[in-house]
């Protein structure tokens, strides 16, 4: 058997040596990509000949693994499969697995840190300041009304550190979580548009969700309110955020995921705006992530392994 390591996944040597190790003793082959394909037959290449394939984010398309005879699992070290085929390695006998929960706490942070940066205009004191201007008034999260669209794993931590800084949480979910209700109250789609002064989403993408904030949510919302997006690009409608934001029917926005991945076009409308806040997809992005994805990972995919052995 053989474990391909298709690309690099932000840990130490050390960690790989010691999943290697392991493998080893499971008398199983590795191989290890330090570099990320910069083609599709290159990485097509790469699978040829594997068992287990382990990715990350980089897209894995049908085109990569349907001449891959021996594949038998795909380890995805990410939460989302959308850049993943899954049905058709289902179809073809393949099973997929990834890393779900691994970056909760640094997803969650960021919707934090984009708010901060949003209400106290960070970014923007920091360019004013290098220009010799002077400060602007900012406010508070103590005592605002934050929305949490999406009460999963994600959203109930998000939940969890905007209550800590003393902030009213409800939110939305098509099914109630009961951990969510330890921290919040739960309250219809308008309702919540209409009341939080933060919105904070944290919705998978699917052909239902995909562009379900658009105009009407925009119009419901405070003038003074913002909205972040840390889940998905495409649940945004982003002509009609642009379009609130230039009309001011809402304050500002915090993006750090697109309609596709970052480098995003020089011609991004959004960047004309200076109530916007956007980084390039770093959520789940910290050292303290990486380690526990990897973790995740290399134990589901020793498991698998030892199952097949048996």
């Amino acid at each position: 058997m053989k474990v391909s390591l298709l690309e690099p996944l932000n840990i130490s040597k050390e960690k790989i040596i010691e999943f290697s190790e392991k493998l080893a003793d499971l008398d199983v082959e590795f191989e290890y990509f330090s570099k990320i394909a910069q083609s599709s037959d290159e990485l097509q290449e790469r699978v040829l000949d594997s068992d287990i394939a382990i990715i990350a984010n980089h897209p894995f398309r049908k085109e990569a693994f349907s001449n891959s005879k021996n594949l038998k699992l795909i380890a995805v070290a990410f939460t989302g499969l959308d850049h993943v085929d899954v049905n058709f390695a289902k179809e073809n006998g393949v099973e997929v697995v990834n890393a779900g929960g691994y970056a909760n706490n640094s997803v969650a942070e960021l919707s934090i840190g984009l708010t901060l940066d949003l209400f106290r205009k960070i970014s923007f004191q920091d360019r004013t300041i290098r220009k010799a201007g002077r400060g602007s008034i900012g406010r508070e999260i103590k005592g605002k009304t934050v929305g949490i669209v999406g009460t999963g794993a994600i959203g109930t931590r998000c939940a969890e550190l905007y209550k800590a800084f003393g902030a009213n949480v409800i939110g939305y979910n098509r099914s109630e979580k009961e951990d969510f209700k330890k921290i919040g109250e739960y309250r219809s789609w308008e309702e919540v548009f209409k009341k939080s002064d933060i919105i904070s989403l944290h919705l998978p993408l699917t052909e239902e969700t995909e562009n379900i904030v658009s105009s009407k949510e925009f119009s419901l919302m405070k003038p003074s309110s913002i909205i972040i997006n840390v889940s998905r690009g495409k649940v945004i409608d982003t002509n009609a955020l642009y379009n609130a934001l230039k009309e001011g029917s809402i304050a500002g926005c915090g993006l750090d995921v697109f309609e596709k991945e970052p480098p995003l076009d020089k011609d991004y409308k959004l960047f004309e705006l200076e109530n916007v806040i956007l980084s390039p997809h770093i959520g789940y992005f910290t050292e303290e992530a990486m380690d526990k994805r990897a973790d995740i990972i290399f134990n589901k995919v020793l498991d698998f392994i030892k199952s097949h052995n048996n």
